[in-house]
C-alpha cells in the first residue's frame, strides 16, 4: 500500500479518531449504550484496518503475540477479580454493591467500570489475535 496515498492518509487522519471513539464507548458505556464488547470491537477494527494499509509486519511490531496474549489473560482476571473482590466484601459473585458498604451506587459504578473494561480489553486482543492469525495463513 505505500504506492496508495489516498488510503494511508485517510487512515491517518481516521485512526487516532477510531481510538478515541473506542475509548469514550469504552468509559461511557454504562450511562448509555455501549460497552466493553462494543468498543473491543471497535478498537479492533482501527488496528485491522492499520495493518491493512501499513502491512502485517508493522502491526506485529506494535502488538506483539506476547502483548495480545497478556491482554486476553488481563481481561478475564479483571472480570474475574471484580466478582472475586465482591465475595470476599460480603456480597455475591459480581455483586457490585458489595465493592462500596458506604455507598452502594458507587460500588455499582466501579463494578460496571471494571467488568466492562475487562470485557473491552479481552474483545480488543480476542479480536486482533483472530484477525492476524487468519491474515498470516497464507504466509
Amino acid at each position: 500500500m505505500r504506492h496508495y496515498s489516498i488510503p494511508r492518509l485517510v487512515t491517518k487522519l481516521l485512526l487516532p479518531l477510531i481510538l478515541l471513539f473506542a475509548l469514550y464507548v469504552q468509559f461511557h458505556g454504562d450511562f448509555g449504550p455501549g460497552g466493553g464488547f462494543q468498543a473491543g470491537v471497535i478498537f479492533a477494527a482501527g488496528v485491522i484496518l492499520y495493518s491493512l494499509i501499513h502491512g502485517l509486519h508493522n502491526a506485529r511490531k506494535i502488538f506483539p503475540t506476547w502483548l495480545l496474549r497478556f491482554g486476553i489473560s488481563l481481561g478475564v482476571l479483571i472480570y474475574a477479580g471484580v466478582g472475586v473482590i465482591s465475595l470476599f466484601m460480603g456480597g455475591n459473585f459480581l455483586d457490585y454493591g458489595a465493592l462500596d458498604h458506604h455507598d452502594p451506587v458507587h460500588g455499582q459504578h466501579l463494578g460496571i467500570l471494571l467488568v466492562e473494561l475487562g470485557v473491552g480489553i479481552t474483545v480488543a486482543a480476542v479480536m486482533i489475535t483472530i484477525f492476524f492469525a487468519f491474515a498470516w495463513r497464507g504466509r
